[in-house]
């Protein structure tokens, strides 16, 4: 049995991932303002006293981060900075730190998005942002020691999400969470590394 601390664990996709992985792993959750810990991604702080109190952890898995969505034309620079404060350095500074504090064998688990391979209106930011995440994880995999393992996950517009943001995803086949939550398991309990799993 190993130690999975996901972060963002009461979230849509995050309760698929606990409770996917907690049929065979214990499972801590993170989260901002609910799970077993609180951090806040976007501080590098924060993210290292999450890990010192969570104790020894195999395996971290991210399902967290804040995004940008609007017109170009109107977007602003503190507005861009969203998505890349949060959703790519959040989780960048978690693998930072979770390559140093996972126990020898782990894999960090990333969380990118359909729109990194199908630019949608409005989505500059997330556009860039989850390319962003996936091509961390490439550079990151051939350096990652001790045999740890980093992947990402990048998954369509979620079926339990869909009322909310259809409006962006006119055409996009739907997925349930719990199918998005396999892959995640893939990572977490596969041998790849450096890989992009799209659950679409």
């Amino acid at each position: 049995m190993r130690t999975v601390l996901v972060i963002g664990g009461t979230g849509t996709i995050g309760r698929a991932v606990a409770q996917e992985l907690g049929q065979r792993h214990r499972v801590l959750t993170a989260g901002r303002t609910s799970g077993d810990f609180r951090v806040a991604i976007e501080d590098i702080a924060s993210v290292r006293a999450l890990f010192a109190a969570a104790g020894k952890v195999d395996d971290v898995v991210v399902a967290a981060g804040a995004l940008h969505v609007g017109p170009l034309a109107e977007m602003t620079q503190s507005q861009f900075l969203v998505g890349v404060a949060s959703k790519l350095m959040g989780q960048v500074n978690v693998a930072l730190v979770a390559q140093h504090a996972l126990n020898d064998g782990g894999s960090i688990t990333l969380t990118s998005g359909v729109d990194a391979h199908n630019p949608l209106r409005g989505c500059a930011n997330t556009v860039t942002v989850n390319n962003g995440i996936e091509g961390f994880a490439r550079g990151a995999a051939v350096e990652l020691q001790r045999g740890l393992r980093i992947n990402v996950v990048n998954p369509s517009l979620l079926e339990e999400s869909a009322a909310r943001f259809e409006a962006l995803f006119h055409g996009f086949e739907t997925v349930p969470a719990a199918r998005v939550a396999r892959a995640y398991s893939r990572c977490v309990e596969g041998a790849e590394n450096g890989k992009t799993y799209r659950a679409w």
